[in-house]
């Protein structure tokens, strides 16, 4: 595969260059060739219900794992999942101790370094200066496993008409800066509404803050690496984000697909002004066409030189399983395939 790709000119042309290059690019022993926009799975949807890929092994538990301390640090939006894992996990082995700290993608390798997590979930991709600071400890770099994937939705309350929106309308709304080329900010939902109880409404923005990975992808794909505007109002978590927004009729926010409530609904969305507004399902994020879909990774501290300890290795062995992957869907991310697992397994030495 080629890295080379046309001049950029338009944004969308940006949004994929900078899908290419993050997606394809090597991490330990595995090369990430699926584009989180175009992530070609087994898993298949029936009747809007996704099932986990069949060819997935079953978890078959071993003996010797008879204690030790299994403690995560790292991103919010993986919490509900990563304590679905531990808790399944922990029932197979009752003498391991979990622990789910979810601080924020930005403290998983720092975790790592110091030596404080087993662990590290990210919901971006390490940054160059993480990568750098683990190498100058390890020799090394980390190794970042796609564990399942998700879709970052942009919700709104359920009582809000509007369907969909394009990045340059929510660049417009979020952004301080504008770099999507709109004007003024976009202050109050009179920007859709002529008309009605929302036509006067001001709008109130929620999002995370600087140590989330949800944050930091937002702003490079959504804002295009604009600034965010002093009038967002960061929330400590993804669950605080839909929470506020559900209970405010002029709010909006960005969270990830697995958040979801009832009194909140994710907007249809569009790269370009004027271009096809697209459904957070999950046959969108399947056939490439949902704009937001990304890769939720587990870093892990692991030296070819020598094997992972039995407790890591059979933890992941359970995330990579028809068991772990069917956590992932029940709490409303997007499993992978077998072929993926097998790879992520393989780079860092279990076959």
């Amino acid at each position: 595969m080629t890295s080379e790709l046309p001049h950029c000119c338009s944004y969308l042309d940006k949004l994929l260059l900078f899908v290419w290059e993050s997606t394809t690019k090597k991490v330990g022993e595995m090369t990430r060739l699926l584009s989180a926009l175009g992530v070609l799975l087994y898993s298949s949807l029936l009747f809007g219900q996704v099932e986990v890929d069949p060819n997935l092994p079953d978890y078959v538990p071993v003996s010797g794992i008879s204690g030790g301390s299994l403690k995560t640090v790292g991103s919010d939006t993986m919490n509900n999942m990563l304590g679905l894992w531990t808790e399944q996990f922990n029932k197979i082995y009752p003498g391991v101790k979990p622990s789910v700290d979810g601080k924020g993608s930005s403290n998983a390798l720092p975790a790592l370094i110091a030596g404080q997590a087993t662990f590290g979930p990210m919901s971006r991709d390490a940054k160059k200066s993480e990568i750098a600071e683990f190498q100058k400890k390890f020799g090394y770099e980390p190794t970042l496993l796609p564990t399942s994937i998700d879709m970052l939705a942009v919700y709104v309350s359920k009582d809000n008409p509007i369907e969909g929106m394009s990045f340059p309308e929510i660049d417009a709304i979020f952004s301080s800066t504008r770099k999507l080329g709109s004007k003024r900010r976009a202050a109050s939902w009179s920007h859709w509404f002529k008309s009605g109880s929302f036509a006067n409404a001001p709008i109130t923005c929620y999002g995370r803050n600087s140590a989330s990975g949800t944050y930091g992808y937002f702003k490079k794909v959504v804002l295009a690496d604009g600034d965010y505007g002093n009038w967002v109002n960061e929330q400590p978590g993804s669950a605080s984000v839909v929470q506020s927004v559900g209970s405010n009729a002029n709010g909006i926010g960005y969270s990830g697909i697995g958040y979801r409530t009832a009194q909140v609904k994710p907007l249809k969305l569009s790269v370009e002004l004027g271009g096809e507004m697209v459904a957070a399902e999950p046959a969108n994020a399947y056939n490439g066409q949902y704009p937001l879909s990304r890769f939720l990774f587990l870093a892990v501290n692991y030296d070819e030189r020598q094997p992972l300890d039995p407790l890591r290795a059979e933890f992941l062995k359970y995330i990579y399983s028809k068991q772990g992957q069917e956590q992932v869907v029940k709490d409303g991310y997007l499993p992978i395939s077998a072929e993926m697992a097998r790879e992520a397994l393989a780079s860092v030495g279990i076959e």
